[in-house]
C-alpha cells in the first residue's frame, strides 16, 4: 500500500488535489489487488486488439471482396495474404470464382455459336430456296415461251433442290456429330481396299471433270488396317475427293496415297489445282469457313464438309491436316493402326 501511494503521489504531483483524492478513494474502496487485476485485464485487451488488428482488417477486406464478387464482378479476386485458415478460404473462393467465370465464358461462346449457326444456315438455305420458289412460280404462272424453256426452268429448280438437300444433310450430320447420338460402329477396315473402291465409284465423275484418280500404296500398304466405322470414314474420303474435283480440275489428276508410318495409318489425297492461300489453311476446318474462290461459287457447299470430316477423324482418334503450295494441295489423315492382337482376329 505504501508503494502504491508513493506511485500515486508521483503520478499526481502535477495534478489537482481532486484527482489525488479520487485515486486514493478507489484504492481504499476496492483495494490495490482488484485495481491491479482490472488494469492488467484492460492492458491484455488492448494488447490483443493491437495484435489482431491486422487480421481483423484483412478479414474485412475479404468480406468487401466477396460482396463485390457477389454483385457479378467475377473478374475481381479475393486478396490472399497471411498464412492461416482464412488464407485457405480466400484461395478456395478465388478458385470457385475462376471456375464460375470459365463456365460463364463457355456458356457465352456456346450461345454465340448457336446464333452463328442459325445465321449461317438461314443464309445458305435461303439462296437455293429463293431460286426454287422463283422458277416454280414462273412455271405455275405459265411464264415460259415453249417446252424447251419450261424444261430449262425445271432443271434449274431441280439442281437448286439437290443443292438444298446437300446443305440440309450436311447440317444434320454436323449437329448429330456434335451431339450425344453419334455412335461409331467400328470394324476392321482395309484402307487401301476402301480407297480403291471409292476411286472406282468416282471414276465417271472424275472423267466428267476431265480428271484421273490414281492410288499409290506404300510398303505393306495393303496390310494397313484400322478399327473404324466404314460408312463414316468413307464420308470423310468422299468429301476430300469431291473437294479435289471441285478445286483441282486444272491439275487433271487426283493422287491417293496409303502408307504406314510410326504405328499410324496415313491416307493422303492430293490435287494439283489452284493453291489454297496460306492465310486460309489454319481455318479450313472451321465450321462455315470457305476460302474466297469457293465462297463465290454458286455450287459451293455450306462450309460444313471439312468441319464434319475433321470431327469424324477425331472421333476415330486421328488427325487431319491440310498443306498447299504452288505445286499441289494435299489433305493428310492419320489414324491409329489396329492393334496386332485385334488385327489377327
Amino acid at each position: 500500500m505504501v508503494l502504491l501511494n508513493a506511485t500515486l503521489d508521483r503520478l499526481t504531483q502535477n495534478t489537482g488535489g481532486e484527482f489525488r483524492r479520487f485515486a486514493r478513494d478507489l484504492v481504499n474502496a476496492f483495494g490495490s489487488t482488484l485495481l491491479t487485476s482490472v488494469g492488467s485485464f484492460l492492458f491484455f485487451v488492448v494488447y490483443m486488439v493491437l495484435l489482431n488488428w491486422r487480421r481483423f482488417r484483412y478479414e474485412q477486406r475479404l468480406l468487401d471482396s466477396v460482396a463485390h464478387i457477389a454483385q457479378g464482378n467475377f473478374g475481381h479476386e479475393v486478396p490472399v495474404a497471411q498464412n492461416n485458415e482464412v488464407t485457405l478460404l480466400a484461395e478456395n473462393v478465388n478458385l470457385l470464382v475462376e471456375r464460375l467465370q470459365k463456365s460463364l465464358d463457355e456458356e457465352r461462346r456456346t450461345e454465340r455459336s448457336k446464333n452463328e449457326l442459325v445465321t449461317n444456315v438461314s443464309h445458305d438455305l435461303r439462296t437455293p430456296l429463293t431460286s426454287i420458289l422463283g422458277y416454280l412460280g414462273l412455271i405455275d404462272q405459265d411464264r415460259y415461251r415453249d417446252e424447251v424453256e419450261l424444261r430449262q426452268y425445271v432443271q434449274i429448280a431441280n439442281a437448286k433442290a439437290q443443292r438444298l438437300n446437300v446443305l440440309i444433310n450436311d447440317l444434320f450430320e454436323y449437329t448429330r456429330m456434335n451431339g450425344a447420338s453419334f455412335p461409331l460402329r467400328t470394324t476392321a477396315v482395309h484402307l487401301a481396299d476402301m480407297m480403291e473402291q471409292l476411286l472406282d465409284h468416282y471414276r465417271l465423275l472424275l472423267q466428267e471433270a476431265g480428271m484421273e484418280g490414281v492410288l499409290s500404296v506404300g510398303p505393306n500398304g495393303r496390310e494397313v488396317r484400322v478399327r473404324a466405322d466404314p460408312d463414316k470414314l468413307a464420308r470423310v474420303f468422299e468429301n476430300l475427293l469431291a473437294n479435289a474435283m471441285a478445286y483441282g480440275k486444272e491439275g487433271k489428276r487426283v493422287d491417293v496415297f496409303v502408307a504406314e508410318e510410326r504405328k499410324e495409318a496415313i491416307v493422303e489425297i492430293v490435287n494439283y489445282g489452284e493453291p489454297i492461300p496460306e492465310a486460309d489453311l489454319p481455318r479450313l476446318f472451321e465450321r462455315f469457313y470457305r476460302v474466297d474462290k469457293a465462297r463465290s461459287a454458286d455450287e459451293g457447299g455450306a462450309g460444313l464438309g471439312l468441319a464434319i470430316a475433321k470431327g469424324i477423324v477425331e472421333k476415330h482418334g486421328g488427325t487431319i491436316e491440310a498443306f498447299s503450295d504452288e505445286r499441289r494441295t494435299s489433305f493428310r489423315i492419320r489414324l491409329p493402326l489396329m492393334a496386332e492382337e485385334k488385327a489377327s482376329e
